[in-house]
């Protein structure tokens, strides 16, 4: 008895090669696009199915949001250009509208600078300059 031949695999003949009718094996725009594309158009009924209603909803005033103040903060390297510009060796940062003192810059002036909140470095420098960092209310 003669040996069977193997059979080829590879559907030669075949209209569709497996995938049934001709428009289902097409590319990626057979789809509707990759990822979450046409959400808001072809897809839309599956989004709404699938990841509920889209949008922001509901309503929250301003007494329930929490918001913070931000202090406006102000470098060693402007308030001695202010004390040097207006000759003055007490400075309150409240009066220029600047709530916190940051240790950007360097200060030579022994100066006695007023605010609300300092950085651990703009008070070692402030007081290394031989000046004081007082704390106001």
């Amino acid at each position: 008895m003669a040996a069977k031949r193997a059979k080829s695999r590879k559907m030669r003949g075949s209209k569709t090669h497996g995938y049934g009718f001709k428009k289902k094996h097409r590319g990626k725009g057979s789809k509707g696009g990759k990822g979450r594309a046409g959400r808001f158009g072809q897809k839309f009924l599956h989004y709404l199915k699938k990841e509920g209603r889209p949008g922001k909803h509901g309503f929250k005033g301003l007494g329930r949001r929490k918001l913070e103040e931000k202090d406006r903060a102000i470098g060693l390297r402007d308030i001695e250009m202010l004390a040097n510009r207006h000759g003055i060796k007490e400075i309150n940062s409240e009066d220029y509208g600047y709530q916190k003192v940051l240790a950007s810059g360097t200060i030579t002036l022994p100066l006695t600078i007023k605010a609300k909140r300092f950085t651990k470095r703009a008070e070692e420098k402030i007081l290394k300059a031989g000046g004081r960092a007082v704390k106001a209310e």
